[in-house]
C-alpha cells in the first residue's frame, strides 16, 4: 500500500490528495451514489480525473467483489428503466456503449418479455397518431414510423403497428 500512496509521508492513509487508490474509491463512491453504472463507465470517469490505471483497476475489482459494481444488474436495471420509452434495438446500443458485455445485454433484454417492443410502440403510435388527426394519412405514417425507429423499434414491430393504428382510424382521419 506504501508504493501506492505517491504522496508526502506524513500524510494520513486513505487521504484522497495523496492517495491514488483512496481518490479513485472517492470518486466512484460518489459516481455510484447518483445512479448504478456500469464498469466501463467508472474506469471512463476515473481515467478523466487522471486517477493511475492500477489504482482505479483496484478499487472497481474490490466493488465488483463486494457488488456495488455488477454490469449484469446494471442492464437489468437499465431496460426496466428505459424499456417503456425505448426498442429493444435502442436499449441494445446504449447498454453496448455502456460497456456491458453481449451476454447481459441479452440477458436483459429476454427478461423484459417478447411483446414488449409491440405493445409499448403500440402506446407510444397511439398517442402520437392522435396528435396528428389533422394531417394526411401518408404524413401520419412517415411521422409515426420516424419516431418509432428513432426509439429503436424494430421495422417489424413498426410495420405492425402503424398498420393497426392507422386501420383503427375512421375515414374521415384522412385529413
Amino acid at each position: 500500500m506504501q508504493a501506492l500512496t505517491g504522496g508526502s509521508q506524513g500524510a494520513p492513509p486513505g487521504d484522497p490528495e495523496n492517495d491514488p487508490v483512496a481518490a479513485a474509491r472517492e470518486i466512484a463512491l460518489r459516481r455510484l451514489s447518483v445512479r448504478a453504472r456500469s464498469r466501463k463507465e467508472l474506469t471512463q470517469d476515473l481515467k478523466s480525473r487522471d486517477v493511475p490505471a492500477d489504482a482505479a483497476a483496484e478499487v472497481l475489482d474490490r466493488f465488483a467483489e463486494v457488488g456495488l459494481i455488477n454490469d449484469a444488474a446494471f442492464a437489468q436495471e437499465w431496460v426496466e428503466s428505459r424499456g417503456r420509452r425505448s426498442g429493444a434495438a435502442r436499449l441494445r446500443q446504449e447498454l453496448r456503449l455502456k460497456g456491458v458485455a453481449e451476454e447481459d445485454i441479452a440477458d436483459a433484454i429476454a427478461g423484459r418479455g417478447d411483446l414488449a417492443d409491440l405493445t409499448n410502440a403500440r402506446e407510444l403510435a397511439t398517442r402520437k397518431a392522435a396528435t396528428m388527426k389533422g394531417l394526411d394519412r401518408v404524413v401520419r405514417q412517415r411521422r409515426l414510423t420516424a419516431l418509432l425507429a428513432r426509439r429503436g423499434y424494430s421495422s417489424a414491430v413498426i410495420r405492425r403497428v402503424i398498420g393497426e393504428v392507422l386501420q383503427a382510424e375512421t375515414p374521415d382521419d384522412d385529413g
